[in-house]
């Protein structure tokens, strides 16, 4: 296997876990990262065992040392970023979510394609052994007919400053953990006709508590809520026709494993832990060189951002919204 050379864009706070990851891969080089100033750049480098460190993102984005870049700014600013990277000729992966405006995530992958460049969005749950078995398993009819999704993700955030916390940064709790909701739903579900979201907005303006009622394809439903103000938790289960799966750490499997239950038989899953975070970047650095195809892309993050949208303007108007 080859080596895919790394730039990071930003110092945020989610770098640490990427980092991890790609420190157990011998596959993935982070060799620069940029900051808006370039002593706290030269800081963070230093502490990280970075090369090289660059005090504006162009900078960055100009490092012909750099192949592929992990965007980890703010929401607002994911398409912004992720459409200058590609115009500078890098490979991206974006944080998730890319985008809540379909039309800004579809020019994203526009210029990826017209500049013959990958870009991922960052969903690196999808990545995870622990993924792959619930799909494998629900494609063979372990449980029957899939009829009902139900997902849920929250924590309690209660710095009014963090960035989730600000709307003109596309901040709230949809966007935050709500999306991998989303995600998992889909991916179960399929992409949904129509959803039906409501929200309770919090002091700073940001949505700190939403809920949502999607329907799929063949008289499929998906139920989740999200919340930066309820006590954590994680899960995601699938109900069928002859039984249910309900995986009870999904979005970070720090702590894989299934529970299948078919009438009075329940079966536990164990599954070999992996971190999710090295897979994503392995996955984006063979595809780079030619060894393997991207597990996500265009059609995916595309679909995402149509869900997400539908959910907010269902939200603010009250009524169910087609997708």
């Amino acid at each position: 296997m080859g080596v895919t050379r790394w730039g990071v864009l930003s110092t945020a706070l989610i770098n640490e876990k990427v980092l991890a990851g790609a420190a157990l891969s011998d596959e993935v080089e982070v060799v620069a990262v940029a900051s808006r100033d370039q002593e706290r750049a030269k800081v963070y480098a230093r502490e990280h065992g970075i090369p090289h460190a660059h005090g504006s993102y162009e900078a960055l984005l100009g490092d012909p040392e750099v192949e592929a870049v992990y965007i980890s700014l703010p929401n607002s600013l994911h398409c912004e970023w992720s459409l200058n990277a590609l115009e500078a000729g890098k490979h991206v992966l974006c944080e998730k979510p890319m985008g809540r405006k379909p039309e800004e995530v579809k020019a994203v992958f526009d210029a990826a394609e017209s500049n013959d460049r990958f870009c991922m969005e960052a969903f690196m749950w999808r990545h995870n052994p622990q993924t792959r078995r619930l799909q494998a398993l629900v494609g063979d009819g372990a449980v029957g007919e899939v009829r009902l999704v139900r997902a849920a993700f929250s924590f309690q955030l209660t710095d009014l400053a963090n960035v989730r916390m600000r709307p003109e940064l596309e901040g709230g709790g949809l966007m935050d953990v709500g999306c991998y909701c989303v995600s998992g739903t889909r991916v179960l579900g399929g992409d949904p006709e129509r959803v039906s979201g409501r929200q309770v907005v919090g002091s700073t303006g940001v949505d700190v508590r939403f809920t949502a009622m999607i329907s799929f394809p063949g008289e499929v439903l998906g139920l989740f809520h999200c919340a930066l103000d309820l006590p954590e938790r994680s899960e995601l289960e699938v109900i069928g026709s002859e039984g249910a799966i309900c995986v009870s750490d999904p979005w970070h499997c720090r702590q894989p494993g299934l529970t299948m239950r078919r009438g009075e038989e329940v079966e536990q899953i164990a599954i070999q832990p992996e971190n999710s975070y090295r897979l994503e970047l392995e996955n984006l650095g063979r595809a780079i060189r030619g060894e393997a195809d991207p597990l996500l892309g265009r059609r995916d993050a595309v679909a995402q951002a149509r869900v997400i949208d539908a959910l907010y303007r269902s939200a603010e108007t009250g009524a169910a919204v087609e997708v």
